[in-house]
């Protein structure tokens, strides 16, 4: 199914508080946690290299593991919630042993890391403690139990259940008098689902990927197959199903190297695509390039690849994207059709398309492997040096290195979206996608998931494609893609540039808060100057002095961010009328109030979350769900 859906709900995850309350020797975990050997979860997002950079991936993939047993106990008790901190700690520490039994690569302190406040599984929302207190507040025959029964793969299914979810969860945040716990409504809705309404059980994939959003791990199809094996129990059956298997491979086999056949041929040596500008690599030429893709190489992972570092035999540097997408039918002439999409922008603020690459794999099963190959940008992305700047390395940005940076993504949108026939929506502008040149010149990258316009008009995709905090909520709700999709996004990343904080960001005490609402809060305030980066106001001039910094520009830039990630699109500016307002020629108008109605608590959060919009989660290009 799509991992549209699931970006949106990846943002509904309930925030981890601060501090951890210890295990208290008497206490003991109610929950049955012994499905974690045995549900195929993904730990990637939980592996040490991922973990020592970004808990919060993990962290979501572990709440979404942990609810599953919460949902059981709900269903066997009728229980929402853990009795105490100390019975938590215990199911915790529970947790840790289960994982660390199962996956013994993981850290065996994942759990308290992503976990330091075991109360967020005690309290709740709205007095909804047991089955009767919630039937007393939503009542037991809501559209939820019609829409989120039985297998839930199906998207157009696991959309349907995840409106009503939502539209209960507002029922509770009715009932909820305290506003500063609105966050836990939505998981009680989640555990409801999964373990009162769904006949096939919270610990079932066909239900529990769509409802948790848990990821399934193809590294563990053997306890998969567990959970399916007696469909298959026959051994005459296995027998002619291999058969079958083994003819159809075979013909697939034949039909791929016939169709690989020109790619194979042609990559024996680079050489130029017509009219673009760009080349057609060897694969032997990229490989020797980045050294055999070889770690100390390696630059980043994003949702659609890996990428190297790579130097062609003329001594140019060059990023080398390696695409991770499945093979499909088709998939190779999709991959054609994108290139040819992104070898014809030409802007100063896009990074252009240097080359690719179909290189046939060895292994038939593991299809055409892909690559995009870039010019290198040796200052890395906005987000090094906004987010990922702890070791003190590079100085802060300042004020008109930030100034120049929103003007230049602000120029690049421009350019897609009326510079081009037909229109480019980019959809996943983000801080990691924003790179900088040697200039510190901004340049838009990664265009992984752009999609070109209808001819101006609004486009429904049951394929959301994006990233948690960035997504649009009519596009992540429904998948309506427009231009002011990636204004939103655009909004977005101008306030975290401007405020040093992510986008859903964790350093809230008690939970998690989406950027957009706490600036907005500020705003009609008055209390903009608090939005700014507190770098702005440190000496940064030769002679120690303060700097003399425009406030009055930088608060009109802030506003423009809000105005521009408003969770109504009516009222978002298009990029070219924001790009007006940045530089002075047109007035920012007054920023209308949010709509009390709009507004849908955050829930399980991942510091990706927001206190009181619908601008939630997900997606992250490829997964998600309700608990995450």
């Amino acid at each position: 199914m799509s991992r549209s859906l699931c970006w949106f709900l990846l943002l509904l995850s309930l925030p981890a508080s601060n501090i951890g309350a210890a295990v208290a020797e008497a206490a003991s975990c109610p929950l049955d946690l012994n499905y974690v050997s045995t549900f195929p979860w993904d730990d990637t997002a939980c592996l040490p290299a991922l973990a020592s950079i970004n808990l919060t991936d993990c962290r979501q993939t572990l709440q979404s593991l942990f609810g599953m047993g919460s949902a059981q106990r709900l269903h066997d008790t009728g229980f929402f919630r853990l009795p105490d901190d100390s019975t938590a700690s215990a199911c915790l520490s529970d947790f840790q042993s289960n994982i660390s039994a199962a996956r013994p690569s993981l850290s065996p302190s994942i759990v308290s890391a992503c976990f330091p406040n075991p109360n967020q599984f005690v309290s709740t929302c709205a007095g909804v403690y047991t089955l009767r207190d919630w039937d007393a507040r939503v009542g037991s025959s809501s559209a939820l139990n019609a829409t989120c029964d039985g297998d839930l793969t199906d998207n157009v299914r696991c959309n349907a259940c995840l409106r009503e979810g939502i539209n209960v969860t507002s029922t509770l945040t009715a009932h909820n008098e305290n506003t500063s716990s609105i966050n836990l409504c939505f998981p009680l809705t989640i555990l409801y689902a999964s373990g009162v309404v769904n006949q096939l059980g919270p610990k079932d994939p066909r239900a529990a990927y769509c409802i948790f959003g848990l990821a399934l791990s193809s590294r563990h199809k053997s306890h998969s197959a567990a959970i399916f094996g007696s469909v298959f129990g026959a051994l005459g059956i296995l027998l002619v199903a291999c058969a079958i298997v083994f003819i159809l491979c075979r013909s697939r086999l034949k039909k791929r190297q016939s169709s690989a056949s020109t790619v194979t041929e042609r990559s024996s040596r680079s050489y130029p695509r017509p009219n673009t500008g760009s080349i057609w690599f060897d694969i032997k030429e990229l490989q020797k390039a980045t050294a055999g893709f070889s770690q100390g190489n390696f630059i980043g992972r994003g949702g659609f690849g890996v990428v190297y570092k790579g130097t062609l035999s003329d001594g140019t540097l060059v990023a080398v994207k390696k695409v991770l997408q499945p093979d499909v039918d088709g998939g190779d002439e999709e991959f054609r059709n994108e290139v040819e999409i992104i070898s014809h922008l030409r802007h100063r603020n896009l990074v252009p398309l240097r080359g690719c690459c179909i290189s046939q794999y060895i292994d038939a099963e593991e299809g055409n492997q892909r690559y995009l190959v870039y010019d290198y940008m040796a200052n890395g992305s906005v987000k090094d040096h906004i987010f990922d700047n702890s070791s003190g390395m590079r100085k802060p940005l300042t004020w008109p290195q930030r100034k120049s940076i929103i003007l230049d993504v602000a120029k690049g949108l421009v350019y897609l979206h009326y510079g081009v026939k037909p229109a480019i929506y980019h959809r996943d502008i983000k801080a990691s996608n924003i790179l900088l040149d040697d200039e510190m010149r901004a340049l838009v990258a990664d265009f992984g998931v752009a999609k070109e316009s209808m001819e101006g008009q609004s486009h429904l995709t049951t394929r959301v494609a994006g990233t948690h905090g960035y997504l649009a909520p009519e596009y992540a709700l429904y998948g309506q893609l427009t231009e002011k999709s990636d204004v939103y996004s655009f909004g977005v990343l101008l306030l975290e540039i401007m405020s040093g904080r992510h986008a859903l960001d964790m350093r809230a005490p008690a939970n998690m808060v989406l950027i957009t609402d706490w600036a907005w809060t500020l705003i009609k305030e008055g209390r903009t100057e608090e939005v700014f980066d507190e770098t702005l106001t440190r000496s940064e001039n030769d002679d120690g002095r303060p700097p003399q910094l425009p406030k009055g520009v930088m608060e009109r830039f802030v506003m423009v961010g809000v105005l521009c990630s408003h969770v109504i699109v009516a009222v978002r500016p298009t990029i070219l009328a924001a790009l007006k307002m940045l530089e002075g020629n047109v007035s920012v108008p007054e920023i209308p109030d949010r709509p009390p109605a709009i507004g849908i608590g955050s829930v399980y959060g991942d510091g990706n979350t927001f206190a009181a919009s619908p601008a939630v989660n997900r997606p992250s290009q490829d997964a998600g769900g309700m608990l995450r």
